[in-house]
């Protein structure tokens, strides 16, 4: 296919949109989904895109994304689930409304985008799901819980949609990048220097890079890069993957 319809959450800014970005690039159509009305629409108009006002937290949301998508361009064939947010809090104070949220746009909207999707990519016999999930799919960090168990669960919905889609055509695929410079990494620097009582440049260097054998923040262009590569024909029998951009945060 020449052109192909993605769909990109959380695409206003940070990852998402680079993701939206790379893939116009490629040639492809980008709807570009995000709760951020006013940076949805700057973004779309910039990268050439096609915004959708959407609140994950809300089902019908996911399904109506879908539906205007397949009105306008009548298929989906890429979707990105990468709408995501982060709450720093112990166990003991951590609020159950945002471990709710949490959950609910970390896992339960990127399996209602999943499985609305799927009839599209099953009729076109062709598809790639890729879900941006976080080095905290795969390890844990304290005061993280309602991030960290999105993400692992994240990660197991990839994996039985990979094995459920293969004879369809359609691989699913995770990324799990450690931490990438972005606006929720900042905001995440204030949260720990307020639970570990550190400052921002020890959160740094002491939390988030103490573990890597890289030095540095990811770029949002270095996940994107690898998100072309997961929806290439060089990928067709890449499935059911937790692909790690981690700094050799997990080599040890």
């Amino acid at each position: 296919m020449s052109e192909r319809i993605a769909i990109v959450t959380g695409a206003a800014s940070g990852i998402g949109k680079a993701i939206a970005t790379a893939l116009v690039q490629n040639g492809d159509s980008v709807v570009i989904a995000d709760i951020d009305q006013e940076q949805g629409w700057a973004t779309a108009t910039e990268i050439d895109g096609h915004f959708v006002q959407v609140d994950l937290l809300q089902p019908a949301a996911c399904r109506r994304l879908v539906d205007e998508t397949i009105d306008r361009y009548n298929r989906v064939d890429i979707l990105v689930n990468n709408a995501g947010f982060q709450h720093i809090d112990p166990i003991d104070q951590f609020p159950l409304e945002v471990w709710k949220n949490m959950l609910a746009v970390m896992l339960t909207a990127p399996f209602l985008l999943t499985k609305y999707v799927w009839s599209s990519m099953q009729a076109n016999a062709w598809g790639r799901i890729i879900n941006i999930a976080s080095i905290h799919g795969r390890v844990a960090s304290p005061f993280k819980s309602g991030y960290v168990t999105a993400k692992h669960g994240l990660i197991g919905l990839t994996r039985t949609a990979a094995l459920e889609g293969g004879q369809h055509g359609i691989t699913v695929n995770a990324i799990c990048p450690a931490y990438v410079k972005t606006p929720l990494v900042e905001n995440q620097i204030a949260d720990q220097t307020r639970t570990r009582q550190l400052s921002p440049q020890e959160v740094i260097e002491q939390v988030m890079l103490s573990p890597a054998a890289i030095k540095r923040l990811i770029t949002s262009e270095e996940v994107a890069a690898l998100v072309i590569y997961l929806c290439s024909e060089a990928a067709g029998v890449v499935t059911g993957a937790d692909w790690v951009i981690d700094l050799g945060w997990t080599a040890r």
